[in-house]
């Protein structure tokens, strides 16, 4: 176990981040779990082994310094980084006269700002494993949603992403987008139905990982059957 990767998700505290971190837990990796709820991201890291195969963070990645912390937390606990899920985002109602001025301000800082401050914080760690960068996207950074500003934090994402595989080429280190479409996950206030649920972006999540070094999954856009968008 002292020798098994290690594997860094912010937003961990529930939904799709909760269940990939179970699911990496079960593939054999350590897990680095960031979130701002410090209870459920203690209870989570209980339930998959306590301190010496899970450590508790809590974060705020539109703090820089927080990333800074989550990232020195893994280093300090297991000594590598070798996957990233840059996963902690939000999103918000359709329509330019929705929502407040301070939701949406926060909604980019989470989502773009953020995911951007955590690839910051642990690149050179990732670089010297030869690691993994995962950034959640969505089906809404690969089609603008009419009204939407949280499409365009996604494809803001989405760019991070394809910039992020430009700067690393070379390097061996692997990106990979995940766009999911429509899940049932407590991400909604009016949970959907007919919709994917967490432990399918947690699949698609470990297929990317699970593949030998040499192959890079770029892009997983992953749908219910019956969404069409």
């Amino acid at each position: 176990m002292a020798d098994s990767p290690v594997f860094l998700i912010t937003g961990a505290s529930s939904g799709i981040r909760a269940a990939v971190a179970r699911s990496a837990s079960a593939g054999g990796y350590r897990l680095v779990l960031g979130a701002r709820s410090q209870d459920k991201l203690d209870a989570l890291a209980a339930e998959l082994g306590g301190d010496g195969h899970a450590r508790a963070v809590a974060t705020d990645v539109t703090v820089w310094e927080d990333n800074e912390r989550l990232a020195q937390a893994a280093l300090d606990a297991f000594g590598r980084i070798d996957v990233v899920f840059a996963n902690a985002g939000f999103g918000a109602k359709r329509g330019f006269l929705e929502e407040t001025p301070e939701h949406w301000r926060d909604m980019v800082l989470t989502n773009v700002l953020g995911c951007a401050y955590t690839i910051r914080a642990t690149l050179p760690a990732v670089r010297e494993s030869v690691g993994h960068f995962l950034l959640t996207s969505s089906v809404a950074g690969r089609v603008a949603l009419a009204g939407s500003l949280y499409s365009s934090t996604k494809w803001a994402v989405t760019g991070m992403g394809q910039s992020l595989r430009g700067e690393l080429e070379g390097s061996g280190v692997r990106v990979t987008l995940i766009e999911p479409g429509m899940v049932d996950t407590p991400f909604f206030d009016n949970r959907p139905s007919g919709a994917l649920v967490d432990e399918d972006i947690a699949n698609a999540v470990m297929y990317a990982v699970s593949q030998p070094p040499h192959v890079d999954v770029g892009e997983v856009l992953i749908r219910p059957v019956r969404q069409t968008v």
